[in-house]
């Protein structure tokens, strides 16, 4: 597995292992945690295969989910994932309703967003329900801009991206060089 921990202000990202499988389980397993993610409330088993495939996404990747935790507690998990519906690298945040209201989730979803561009990810996106205020509030806020909009399950649903184009030397290139003659 590629990447390491990030530390921001409050906060240590890892990435995911399978030590942290009871958490992620009761973390998806919780309807105020995960209940409008996309797949909804998750079973132990489809949460140990989304962790397979989390930690196939960092193999692949080099980027992909990370846990969340303030002063070592488990209070969450965000990062990348690669959407099943094919719309690319999608950002995607979850944290105990306990912890809400306090500025976590933007702040691990920015370290992970920041992670995800350094790491030469150019563009990646995220989608929300329209009615999800606090999701759209902490994706505009971390700078991503809506883009498009679909509906799904009678939902409309609203798409983000954040763009990081590839930073270009700042110097000209330099003229090429005479074919130097030799003496004969």
């Amino acid at each position: 597995m590629t990447g390491g921990s990030i530390r921001t202000p409050r906060l240590v990202l890892e990435p995911v292992s399978w030590r942290d499988m009871d958490d992620m389980a009761r973390l998806k397993a919780d309807a105020g945690a995960f209940g409008m993610m996309l797949g909804g409330v998750r079973s132990r088993q489809q949460a140990e295969a989304d962790m397979a495939d989390d930690m196939a996404c960092w193999a692949r990747r080099g980027v992909g989910i990370f846990t969340i935790r303030e002063d070592g507690r488990f209070i969450g998990m965000t990062g990348l994932h690669e959407r099943p519906d094919g719309r690319g690298l999608g950002l995607r945040f979850a944290l105990w309703p306990w912890a809400a209201g306090r500025g976590l989730a933007r702040e691990a979803a920015s370290a992970a967003l920041s992670f995800a561009h350094d790491a030469g990810i150019r563009r990646v996106m995220a989608v929300t329900r329209d009615t999800n205020i606090a999701s759209r509030t902490i994706l505009g806020g971390i700078g991503m801009t809506q883009y498009d909009s679909f509906e799904r399950d009678g939902h409309q649903m609203l798409v983000y991206e954040s763009i990081r184009e590839v930073a270009s030397d700042p110097l000209p290139p330099l003229p090429p060089r005479r074919p130097v003659r030799l003496p004969e």
